[in-house]
């Protein structure tokens, strides 16, 4: 969808964009974040021109901005910002309208369009659209800039750090708003921020940049997970990931190698083996796939132990799947009061056991992290 290809910029001698390439996909919500002066504004402002690449190209669906007029390229996309950019002397609606009625299009669809933006950023057209911004909080003049800003129904939108100046409970709800809104229009979505939190919350991809380069684009959960180096470590936060459980998945605590055992074995064969490996139950498998479970308090008293254990398996049981996150985890084992649960994939093959030691060593982690940070 947009397509950055050696992109450098310097104001007089300073290098502040540095061979930058990489695509944003069509319909992803992607944050640029850095420190202040790292050039994440300066390559959102490459996108609708307000700032020309000293060298390199930007193309939008394969075409080169660079053979676009750059007034209906602007009025293509859709611009928010910190400030809101909000016309003073304008009404909410004259705000709103503006670019449609500078495109001259028909007096009774904009009129209805901007009765549906304001029902989509959660505003009353009735009781804002007579008001001037000046009339309004910050949260809802960032909403009218957001819906002027979807007015002409641009595939790509641009927002410089729109949240920012706002109090911490309007900036959340704002943020949760965005998401949602997001996932209802599938528009492309370049979010400038410098809060990680905020770029977790809301983005699909995060391009982190220092000094006019991009050190790791990815998605939350890979940056979370594996940060590049140590600047994007420190960056991150080492003890962010706790902050967003639902990023660490059960294939990651997953213990790999469960003690099994094959159906056509012997009573007496699964008990041997169960004292030997030092656990209390066994995984019967079969070809890969998860036959049931046995435990040894329910077959130590079997009298024949030369029966088949496939005879005494326990089909009624609770699994997981790899891409499941701690959260789902937890929930199982305390609400359930499971202690050992399987991890299938979409085949019923056993990928994994979940145990409530492995979940204990694993939440213990969040802990010994902290120690570490305080030593250094």
């Amino acid at each position: 969808m947009i397509r950055f290809e050696n992109i450098s910029k310097s104001f007089k001698n300073k290098e502040v964009i540095k061979d930058v390439s990489f695509t944003i996909e069509e319909e992803k919500l992607v944050a640029i974040i850095g420190e202040s002066g790292c050039g994440k504004t300066t390559l959102l402002k490459m996108i609708n021109c307000l700032i020309k690449p000293t060298s390199g190209n930007i193309y939008i669906k394969e075409e080169n901005i660079k053979n676009i007029d750059e007034i209906k390229l602007r009025r293509k996309i859709g611009y928010v910002i910190q400030q809101t950019g909000l016309f003073p002397h304008m009404t909410v609606q004259e705000n709103i309208e503006i670019i449609p009625k500078v495109l001259k299009h028909d007096e009774q669809d904009i009129a209805k369009n901007t009765i549906n933006l304001m029902e989509m950023v959660g505003l009353d057209g009735a009781e804002f659209l007579n008001r001037y911004p000046t009339e309004l909080s910050g949260g809802q003049q960032q909403r009218i800039g957001v819906a002027r800003a979807f007015a002409n129904d641009p595939e790509v939108i641009l927002m410089d750090e729109p949240f920012s100046a706002l109090d911490p409970i309007t900036r959340s709800d704002l943020q949760d708003e965005l998401v949602e809104l997001h996932s209802k229009l599938k528009r492309t979505i370049v979010f400038v921020t410098h809060d990680m939190d905020e770029a977790i919350k809301i983005a699909d991809m995060i391009c982190i940049m220092k000094d006019g380069k991009i050190l790791q684009y990815d998605t939350p959960e890979n940056i979370l997970k594996n940060p590049k180096d140590d600047y994007v470590s420190s960056f991150v936060g080492k003890k962010r990931i706790w902050s967003s459980p639902e990023f660490i998945k059960v294939s990651d605590i997953m213990s790999e190698t469960p003690i099994t055992a094959s159906k056509e074995q012997t009573v007496l064969q699964c008990m041997d083996r169960m004292r030997h490996r030092k656990v209390d139950s066994l995984l019967i498998v079969s070809n890969k796939k998860l036959l049931g479970i046995v435990k040894a308090k329910k077959i130590r008293n079997i009298e024949d132990k030369s029966q088949p254990i496939k005879l005494f398996l326990e089909k009624d049981y609770i699994t997981l799947s790899p891409n499941d996150t701690l959260l789902d985890a937890l929930k199982i084992v305390n609400e359930q009061s499971k202690s050992t649960v399987p991890v299938v994939n979409e085949k019923n093959q056993l990928k994994g056991l979940i145990t409530r030691s492995s979940l204990v060593t694993t939440l213990s982690q969040q802990f010994f992290d902290y120690e570490e940070d305080e030593t250094i």
